[in-house]
């Protein structure tokens, strides 16, 4: 058995990862345990380096025999995010997140050493969670109840060349975006409705660093026992 503590942003994340993620990686012998950043009992967000630190030095201190991620996206980072400036410059979003997640890295080395880093998996989304919906549009629709929109959000789809490209300014981000054709939609209960009804299958088909992120963590289940 594998246990593998996901940190996440907010409850959107956490509701994804238990409703998701959950039942296809316990059926792998891998429990997903989403905790969010933070004090219990907030709801998420101000994802400073100097939370992070405290919790992965609490989660992994407390639980030597398992290991650690993030979910938390890109756009909602501070400025002062380690990697967060040198990033801003690229232009892919591959790139992008393999800046920011080294940056971040050689931080969390310096302050909490190896041992931590060995059980430590960083993620970063790119640029907002909202974007994973964007791999089938049509079941986005369907998933808030809106199949109407379904011909939008294809439309939005098009410009991009995988989901996860889709820009992230005040203005573009996908949850804007979503926001734009649907007032009423919220976070967390349509986000994960959505994504149920689109499939895990079919966003890793079409979001290649979420893909990559999510086989990391099942590598994990053939790595020998800490």
């Amino acid at each position: 058995m594998t246990r593998i503590y996901v940190i996440c942003e907010g409850q959107t994340e956490e509701l994804f990862v238990n409703e998701v993620l959950g039942k296809p990686f316990s059926a792998q012998g891998i429990y997903l345990y989403p905790r969010l950043i933070g004090k219990p009992g907030h709801k998420g967000g101000n994802f400073k380096i100097e939370r992070l630190l405290t919790d992965l030095r609490s989660t992994l201190g407390n639980d030597t025999g398992a290991y650690c991620t993030t979910f938390f996206d890109y756009y909602g980072l501070p400025e002062s995010f380690p990697g967060k400036k040198e990033s801003s410059s690229k232009v892919s979003s591959a790139d992008k997140s393999a800046s920011l997640l080294d940056e971040m890295g050689k931080v969390i080395q310096n302050n909490l050493g190896q041992n931590v880093m060995r059980r430590f998996i960083p993620y970063v989304q790119m640029h907002e969670f909202e974007g994973l919906l964007f791999s089938d549009p049509e079941a986005l629709a369907r998933g808030i109840d809106q199949p109407d929109l379904a011909a939008d959000f294809a439309s939005i789809r098009g410009e991009f060349s995988t989901p996860e490209d889709i820009n992230n300014s005040a203005q573009t981000a996908p949850s804007k975006r979503i926001e734009s054709l649907y007032r009423q939609y919220e976070k967390p209960t349509h986000g994960s409705l959505a994504a149920l009804e689109i499939g895990l299958n079919s966003i890793r088909s079409q979001c290649p660093l979420f893909h990559g992120w999510l086989q990391q963590l099942e590598a994990l289940a053939a790595t020998p026992p800490l």
